[in-house]
Protein backbone atom coordinates (compact mmCIF):
# COMPACT_ATOMS: atom_id res chain seq x y z
CA UNK A 1 0.00 0.00 0.00
CA UNK A 2 3.05 2.47 0.62
CA UNK A 3 4.60 1.64 -2.48
CA UNK A 4 1.56 2.15 -4.02
CA UNK A 5 0.81 5.89 -2.39
CA UNK A 6 4.39 6.42 -3.28
CA UNK A 7 3.61 6.14 -6.74
CA UNK A 8 0.84 7.87 -6.87
CA UNK A 9 2.00 10.94 -5.22
CA UNK A 10 5.00 10.72 -7.57
CA UNK A 11 2.66 10.87 -10.61
CA UNK A 12 1.05 13.09 -9.01
CA UNK A 13 4.52 15.56 -8.37
CA UNK A 14 5.43 15.05 -12.39
CA UNK A 15 2.07 15.86 -13.62
CA UNK A 16 2.81 19.46 -11.34
CA UNK A 17 5.66 19.58 -13.44
CA UNK A 18 4.22 18.74 -16.80
CA UNK A 19 1.64 21.48 -16.08
CA UNK A 20 4.26 24.19 -16.58
CA UNK A 21 5.55 22.67 -20.10
CA UNK A 22 2.42 22.77 -21.54
CA UNK A 23 1.91 26.36 -20.91
CA UNK A 24 5.04 26.81 -22.51
CA UNK A 25 3.94 24.48 -25.49
CA UNK A 26 2.72 27.33 -27.75
CA UNK A 27 4.66 29.58 -29.99
CA UNK A 28 2.75 33.06 -29.12
CA UNK A 29 2.79 32.15 -25.72
CA UNK A 30 6.78 32.04 -25.68
CA UNK A 31 6.45 35.31 -27.76
CA UNK A 32 4.37 37.01 -25.32
CA UNK A 33 7.05 36.00 -22.60
CA UNK A 34 9.66 37.49 -24.51
CA UNK A 35 7.20 40.70 -24.98
CA UNK A 36 6.78 40.77 -20.98
CA UNK A 37 10.30 40.56 -20.67
CA UNK A 38 10.66 43.68 -21.50
CA UNK A 39 8.52 44.87 -19.16
CA UNK A 40 4.83 45.31 -17.49
CA UNK A 41 2.05 45.22 -20.59
CA UNK A 42 -1.92 45.90 -21.43
CA UNK A 43 -3.60 43.11 -22.94
CA UNK A 44 -4.14 45.07 -25.58
CA UNK A 45 -0.58 46.26 -25.62
CA UNK A 46 0.56 42.79 -25.63
CA UNK A 47 -2.28 41.65 -28.28
CA UNK A 48 -1.10 44.15 -30.78
CA UNK A 49 2.72 43.31 -30.63
CA UNK A 50 1.96 39.68 -30.86
CA UNK A 51 -0.23 40.14 -33.83
CA UNK A 52 -2.76 38.45 -31.89
CA UNK A 53 -6.94 39.54 -31.65
CA UNK A 54 -7.93 40.56 -27.44
CA UNK A 55 -9.78 37.08 -27.06
CA UNK A 56 -6.42 35.20 -28.22
CA UNK A 57 -4.28 37.07 -26.31
CA UNK A 58 -6.30 36.87 -22.87
CA UNK A 59 -6.90 32.97 -23.62
CA UNK A 60 -3.11 32.30 -23.78
CA UNK A 61 -2.13 34.84 -20.73
CA UNK A 62 -4.40 33.12 -18.16
CA UNK A 63 -3.03 29.72 -19.90
CA UNK A 64 0.42 31.61 -18.59
CA UNK A 65 -0.76 33.04 -15.72
CA UNK A 66 -2.50 30.05 -14.37
CA UNK A 67 1.03 28.18 -14.75
CA UNK A 68 2.18 30.95 -12.90
CA UNK A 69 4.44 32.16 -15.58
CA UNK A 70 2.77 36.25 -15.06
CA UNK A 71 1.03 38.25 -12.75
CA UNK A 72 -1.32 40.86 -12.59
CA UNK A 73 -2.52 44.06 -11.52
CA UNK A 74 -5.55 46.04 -12.33
CA UNK A 75 -5.77 50.20 -13.26
CA UNK A 76 -9.55 50.78 -13.46
CA UNK A 77 -10.68 48.85 -16.58
CA UNK A 78 -7.19 47.53 -17.83
CA UNK A 79 -5.10 44.54 -16.57
CA UNK A 80 -1.14 44.77 -17.12
CA UNK A 81 0.57 41.45 -17.13
CA UNK A 82 4.01 41.04 -15.93
CA UNK A 83 6.75 38.50 -15.63
CA UNK A 84 6.11 36.48 -11.98
CA UNK A 85 9.78 36.78 -11.59
CA UNK A 86 12.99 36.53 -13.24
CA UNK A 87 13.38 32.98 -13.03
CA UNK A 88 10.67 32.89 -16.07
CA UNK A 89 12.88 35.07 -17.82
CA UNK A 90 15.79 32.79 -17.21
CA UNK A 91 13.72 30.02 -17.95
CA UNK A 92 12.47 31.62 -21.37
CA UNK A 93 16.50 32.40 -22.16
CA UNK A 94 17.69 28.77 -21.65
CA UNK A 95 14.58 26.99 -23.15
CA UNK A 96 15.61 29.28 -26.46
CA UNK A 97 19.50 28.03 -26.30
CA UNK A 98 18.81 24.09 -25.80
CA UNK A 99 16.37 24.17 -28.51
CA UNK A 100 19.08 26.02 -30.57
CA UNK A 101 21.75 23.47 -29.11
CA UNK A 102 19.56 20.38 -29.86
CA UNK A 103 17.11 20.84 -32.40
CA UNK A 104 17.85 20.92 -35.92
CA UNK A 105 15.09 23.08 -37.33
CA UNK A 106 15.48 25.58 -34.82
CA UNK A 107 19.10 26.77 -36.60
CA UNK A 108 17.51 27.34 -39.99
CA UNK A 109 14.56 28.97 -38.90
CA UNK A 110 16.46 31.37 -36.95
CA UNK A 111 18.56 32.47 -39.61
CA UNK A 112 15.60 32.69 -42.26
CA UNK A 113 13.77 35.02 -39.65
CA UNK A 114 16.89 37.24 -38.85
CA UNK A 115 18.36 37.15 -42.11
CA UNK A 116 22.09 37.16 -43.34
CA UNK A 117 24.19 38.78 -40.84
CA UNK A 118 27.45 40.05 -42.46
CA UNK A 119 27.88 42.98 -39.93
CA UNK A 120 30.41 43.16 -36.68
CA UNK A 121 28.57 41.86 -33.04
CA UNK A 122 30.04 42.99 -29.59
CA UNK A 123 29.40 41.40 -26.51
CA UNK A 124 28.19 43.35 -23.08
CA UNK A 125 31.82 43.64 -21.86
CA UNK A 126 32.94 44.73 -24.56
CA UNK A 127 29.97 47.55 -25.24
CA UNK A 128 30.40 47.98 -21.60
CA UNK A 129 34.43 49.21 -22.16
CA UNK A 130 33.43 51.05 -25.32
CA UNK A 131 30.69 52.90 -23.59
CA UNK A 132 33.03 53.72 -20.41
CA UNK A 133 35.88 55.31 -22.69
CA UNK A 134 33.22 56.87 -24.60
CA UNK A 135 33.58 55.72 -28.58
CA UNK A 136 30.64 54.62 -29.23
CA UNK A 137 27.24 55.41 -29.27
CA UNK A 138 24.53 52.61 -27.93
CA UNK A 139 21.02 52.67 -29.90
CA UNK A 140 18.00 51.15 -28.58
CA UNK A 141 15.95 50.38 -31.72
CA UNK A 142 12.74 49.04 -29.63
CA UNK A 143 9.32 50.64 -29.00
CA UNK A 144 9.38 53.70 -27.07
CA UNK A 145 7.50 52.05 -24.22
CA UNK A 146 10.46 48.55 -23.93
CA UNK A 147 12.81 51.19 -23.58
CA UNK A 148 10.96 53.46 -21.18
CA UNK A 149 10.17 50.28 -18.92
CA UNK A 150 14.51 49.69 -18.99
CA UNK A 151 17.36 50.31 -21.58
CA UNK A 152 21.39 50.59 -21.03
CA UNK A 153 22.20 53.70 -19.04
CA UNK A 154 23.43 56.42 -21.93
CA UNK A 155 21.49 54.29 -24.47
CA UNK A 156 19.72 56.72 -27.80
CA UNK A 157 16.44 55.77 -28.53
CA UNK A 158 14.93 55.62 -32.01
CA UNK A 159 12.50 52.85 -32.78
CA UNK A 160 13.92 50.98 -36.04
CA UNK A 161 10.43 51.74 -37.56
CA UNK A 162 11.29 55.77 -37.02
CA UNK A 163 15.28 55.48 -37.82
CA UNK A 164 15.42 56.30 -41.73
CA UNK A 165 13.63 59.78 -40.81
CA UNK A 166 15.99 59.92 -37.53
CA UNK A 167 18.92 59.12 -38.89
CA UNK A 168 20.65 62.81 -38.76
CA UNK A 169 20.23 62.83 -35.23
CA UNK A 170 23.77 60.52 -34.67
CA UNK A 171 26.66 61.77 -34.71
CA UNK A 172 28.07 60.77 -38.53
CA UNK A 173 31.58 59.54 -37.84
CA UNK A 174 30.87 57.96 -34.47
CA UNK A 175 30.49 53.74 -34.38
CA UNK A 176 26.71 53.04 -33.23
CA UNK A 177 26.16 49.56 -31.20
CA UNK A 178 22.22 48.55 -31.55
CA UNK A 179 20.35 46.13 -29.31
CA UNK A 180 17.31 45.40 -29.32
CA UNK A 181 15.31 43.36 -27.02
CA UNK A 182 17.57 39.89 -27.07
CA UNK A 183 19.88 37.51 -29.13
CA UNK A 184 16.55 36.33 -31.49
CA UNK A 185 15.37 39.96 -31.36
CA UNK A 186 15.21 41.08 -35.53
CA UNK A 187 15.03 45.03 -34.67
CA UNK A 188 19.03 45.23 -34.57
CA UNK A 189 19.69 43.27 -37.55
CA UNK A 190 17.13 45.07 -39.43
CA UNK A 191 18.76 48.65 -37.70
CA UNK A 192 22.19 47.77 -38.80
CA UNK A 193 21.48 47.05 -42.12
CA UNK A 194 20.01 50.02 -42.32
CA UNK A 195 22.80 52.07 -40.98
CA UNK A 196 25.41 50.60 -42.98
CA UNK A 197 23.15 51.38 -45.99
CA UNK A 198 23.14 55.02 -45.20
CA UNK A 199 27.18 54.78 -45.11
CA UNK A 200 27.02 54.53 -41.20
CA UNK A 201 29.79 52.45 -39.07
CA UNK A 202 27.30 50.25 -36.68
CA UNK A 203 27.25 46.78 -35.42
CA UNK A 204 25.21 45.11 -33.17
CA UNK A 205 25.12 43.95 -29.27
CA UNK A 206 25.24 40.07 -30.06
CA UNK A 207 22.09 39.51 -27.29
CA UNK A 208 19.85 42.13 -25.95
CA UNK A 209 17.81 43.65 -23.40
CA UNK A 210 16.49 40.26 -22.27
CA UNK A 211 20.56 38.67 -21.31
CA UNK A 212 21.66 42.17 -20.30
CA UNK A 213 18.87 42.55 -17.32
CA UNK A 214 19.45 38.54 -16.13
CA UNK A 215 23.39 39.35 -15.78
CA UNK A 216 22.01 42.21 -13.10
CA UNK A 217 23.78 44.50 -15.07
CA UNK A 218 22.73 48.32 -14.33
CA UNK A 219 19.43 49.61 -16.43
CA UNK A 220 18.23 53.07 -16.80
CA UNK A 221 14.20 53.60 -16.87
CA UNK A 222 11.73 56.27 -17.87
CA UNK A 223 14.11 58.99 -19.40
CA UNK A 224 14.38 59.74 -22.79
CA UNK A 225 17.67 60.49 -24.12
Amino acid sequence: MAENMKSTTKATLYDAFAASGKALASGKRLELLDLLAQGERTVDALAKAAGLNLTTASAHLQTLKQAGFVATRREGVRIHYRLAGDDVAQLFALLRKVAEKHQAAVPAARDAYLGQDTTGEVSREELRARTAAGDVVVLDVRPVEEYLAGHIPGAVSIPVDELAGRINELPEQAEIVVYCRGEYCVLAYDAVRLLTDRGRRAIRLNDGMLEWRLSELPVDAAELT
